[in-house]
């Protein structure tokens, strides 16, 4: 079962596994501060949790939790290693945190998967003129892929390219029909 965590301060949901609901929900310490019921929408797009507590001693500490790390420390911790320590969501979904979608991945891996910037709305694919380039970064190199009659054309090649320099790791564009 797949439940949907509606978020405190936006229109959206976050979507947990039924063995992660019940974790968080018998956990001591996760349901004290009441975990469940106060996640929020982060800027950087995932859910997280985050209070600011008076200190005993005066001041204030801030608390922050962010949920798909610590489903991946307490869930997939074996699958951490030294290259591999950020936590990602393999559909580029942050806010689905079933433990299908959750993986440890490199710091290049993680900077392939950045949504791009390219005007075209592509990842590798950049306007020249009336014509379309794709460019992929190989080792901190750029490599040049091809010119191309659409932005489509170009994506595609990157796509291309992209599986085979870095097989499932790689940033694979959204085509229809691809």
């Amino acid at each position: 079962m797949i439940y949907k965590i509606k978020l405190k301060n936006a229109d959206a949901s976050v979507l947990i596994d039924d063995q992660v609901y019940e974790w968080i929900s018998n956990d001591p310490y996760l349901t004290q501060i009441d975990l469940l019921n106060n996640l929020r929408l982060h800027s950087s797009g995932c859910a997280v949790f985050q209070k600011t507590w008076k200190k005993a001693e005066g001041g204030f500490k801030t608390e922050t939790i962010y949920l798909h790390k610590l489903i991946a420390e307490k869930f997939l911790a074996g699958s951490k290693n030294s290259s591999q320590r950020l936590v990602g969501a393999k559909n580029g979904d942050k806010l689905d945190c079933r433990l299908e979608n959750i993986a440890y991945r490199s710091r290049s891996t993680a900077s392939r998967m950045r949504k791009t910037s390219s005007n075209t709305g592509y990842t590798g694919v950049y306007r020249e003129h009336r014509r379309f380039r794709a460019v992929i970064s190989i080792d901190g190199k750029a490599k040049h892929i091809g010119m191309f009659d659409t932005a489509e054309e170009a994506a595609i090649a990157y796509n291309k390219a992209s599986k085979e320099h870095f097989g499932d790791q790689g940033k694979i564009n959204k085509i229809k029909g691809w």
